[in-house]
């Protein structure tokens, strides 16, 4: 029982630690302070973004998926109030 209860701890803390590996930045801004989606779209698709797809991250962050203006595939987390580059790999 023991060693089954040692693998099962062991599974759980592999999951949680693949989880919060690929988990992007937490935004804090209140939501009535947020940009509206089509406006943050607009902007950036003004700067020359093409997005591919759009969501707001469960840290309740932008993110975005697509393409820079040189045509290099990008993932960028903004803050939803501000704009600002948290991440982009």
């Amino acid at each position: 029982m023991t060693m089954l209860r040692s693998l099962s701890l062991m599974a759980v803390l592999a999951a949680f630690a693949s989880t919060a590996a690929v988990a992007g930045p937490t935004c804090k801004a209140p939501k009535d302070t947020w940009m509206k989606e089509s406006d943050f779209k607009a902007k950036l698709e003004g700067e020359g973004y093409k997005i591919k797809n759009f969501k707001v991250t469960k840290g309740e962050c932008y993110e975005i998926y697509g393409f820079d203006k040189a045509g290099k595939k990008v993932e960028i987390y903004f803050d939803p109030a501000t704009a600002a580059v948290l991440e982009s790999k």
